[in-house]
């Protein structure tokens, strides 16, 4: 089954249960200064959940595009060194503002995925919130009493609040959330260690697929919960995960949202993905990377030293770092695979749009190059007189030169360290940072004196 197969055949069954099919927000956070992107599909909701504002419909279903390279839903470490995480994806959705509620939200799912998907009911497991003492909160035996009308006993698993209470924030809207499991390992894997056994323990083939948050408490300042007058529904399904399910493969690169984008890169670079692990992870880092900055930057997110933009900016000097050290190349070609991110794009406009993301991405990258080479040269400097006295530890003042001087930042410099086996003394770099702070704050004093 084709990715715009599964988008639309998610849709049409959430039309058919009386929701209203909305458009995806813009992957810039409006409307919230807590936010820079859009992370979740929930985001442009909050108000409805806070009850600061009545919703036009009580049942919405959406594709939302999600971005996390900031804050504490930030998956960027792990891209491309699993198979699975990725910083920008999209999230199927379905709402109800104080309509349905958990029957209705649990019975969907299933009904979607095991009659509609005809995913194998033994290799699903469900989640559900196992009580808390500390905050008077029974376990969740609705949605168990619901769970298991609908799958064997055997594959539902309790967990704290870490994995089965939402919260907005430390104050906000809250809630049970019920989890949902998939087991893609082969059956002898399976007869070693039941899949149970490796729910929310990373392992790579027994993954979260569907999260239905049911919010009907509101924290106060105090920490209290309180009963809200209204109950809703928030779930999100990452897309990149159904298909690698629905398309029987063992990696979301492995499905067809990608698979056009490696074999480009494959062409352009030369290298064969699949045949070194080292070359593999940054194959994948470049396939992620580039989708999220081009649908941020057609989001209207320009690349700049300012907030958003900043940090696309260092998202796409990651990516060209990656390349640079990981796969040898030296010259820009990240503006080359525009088009294949774009392709399910085919209008007139969208050909406007192509070509003024690929000149913006080609400038950046032949402007982060200039650069690139003189630290490359000075970092390769300073690896071999450590390795000369038997050092691997790099002190971080010398990678704050290099930051102060090419705008190198830490994580970039990071890369550089870890491909040679060293380690930066991160302390003493922000030390530096922190220095650099003060004399500014000092120079702006010293203007009005």
């Amino acid at each position: 089954m084709k990715y715009k197969d599964i988008k639309k055949i998610f849709l049409d069954f959430f039309k058919k249960k009386n929701h209203q099919i909305i458009d995806s927000a813009s992957l810039l956070a409006k409307d919230d200064p807590s936010l820079m992107f859009t992370n979740a599909g929930m985001n442009r909701f909050k108000k409805y959940f806070l009850g600061s504002k009545n919703p036009k419909y009580v049942r919405i279903t959406n594709i939302q595009k999600c971005l996390r390279i900031t804050g504490k839903h930030n998956d960027i470490s792990d891209v491309g060194r699993d198979k699975y995480h990725h910083t920008m994806f999209e999230m199927l959705g379905n709402w109800s503002f104080g309509d349905y509620f958990k029957k209705e939200a649990i019975e969907w799912a299933w009904e979607l995925l095991t009659k509609t998907f005809k995913i194998r009911k033994s290799n699903i497991y469900v989640t559900i919130f196992s009580g808390n003492i500390n905050e008077n909160l029974e376990f969740d035996k609705e949605s168990y009493k619901y769970w298991k009308n609908l799958i064997n006993e055997n594959q539902i698993v309790f967990f704290d609040k870490k994995h089965n209470f939402w919260e907005m924030g430390n104050t906000g809207p809250c809630g049970y959330s019920s989890e949902i499991h998939i087991d893609l390992r082969e059956k002898k894997e399976k007869k070693k260690i039941e899949g149970k056994k490796l729910i929310n323990k990373g392992h790579p083939l027994v993954i979260e697929l569907w999260n239905l948050v049911f919010i009907e408490f509101f924290r106060t300042q105090n920490g209290n919960l309180e009963k809200l007058s209204k109950s809703h529904v928030d779930t999100g399904m990452g897309i990149e995960r159904l298909c690698m399910v629905l398309q029987n493969k063992k990696s979301t690169y492995d499905t067809d949202i990608f698979i056009s984008l490696i074999k480009e890169i494959e062409n352009i670079t030369g290298k064969v993905y699949g045949k070194l692990e080292e070359e593999d992870i940054a194959i994948r880092v470049l396939a992620d990377h580039i989708r999220a900055i081009v649908f941020a930057i057609k989001d209207g997110i320009i690349p700049s030293n300012n907030k958003s933009g900043y940090i696309i900016r260092k998202l796409l000097r990651r990516t060209i770092v990656y390349y640079f050290l990981y796969l040898n190349i030296k010259k820009s070609f990240l503006y080359k695979l525009v088009k294949v991110v774009l392709s399910e794009k085919k209008n007139e406009n969208s050909k406007i749009k192509e070509n003024f993301i690929s000149n913006l991405i080609k400038k950046e990258e032949l402007l982060f190059f200039k650069n690139l080479f003189k630290v490359s040269k000075k970092f390769y400097k300073i690896i071999s007189s450590l390795k000369k006295e038997g050092k691997t530890i790099i002190n971080g003042k010398i990678i704050f030169e290099l930051y102060d001087t090419y705008g190198l930042p830490f994580e970039l410099a990071n890369l550089f360290a870890l491909k040679n086996n060293f380690i930066i003394d991160k302390f003493s770099f922000e030390k530096e940072m922190l220095k650099q702070k003060l004399r500014s704050k000092t120079k702006k004093k010293n203007i009005y004196v």
